[in-house]
């Protein structure tokens, strides 16, 4: 993330590769349409409120933000930037 190395090899960008590539991972939560069925009307909605508030007790504002939206950059070296593009999630996959 600083430009110097890529952040999959530790390849110097500036002294062993003429070029260099910046990759921005975005990782967001999927919503399905809310179907609400007759119980879900009977349920506790306080209960439910205090579920989620005694879930959400010791995570930082951040982990909280990226339970929804989660983003970030990484330097690459060409042959690094070839092997994520063939394979985004590793060998074998």
């Amino acid at each position: 993330m600083n430009g110097l190395v890529c952040d999959r090899c530790a390849k110097s960008l500036l002294l062993e590769e003429a070029v260099r590539y910046e990759m921005d991972l975005r990782i967001t939560a999927a919503y399905d349409p809310m179907e609400i069925a007759g119980s879900d009307l009977e349920d506790d909605l306080r209960q439910r409120i205090a579920d989620l508030i005694a879930a959400a007790e010791g995570l930082s504002e951040r982990e909280l933000a990226e339970e929804v939206s989660a983003r970030r950059r990484f330097d690459l070296c060409p042959p690094c930037r070839r092997e994520v593009l063939e394979r985004p999630f590793g060998p074998g996959r």
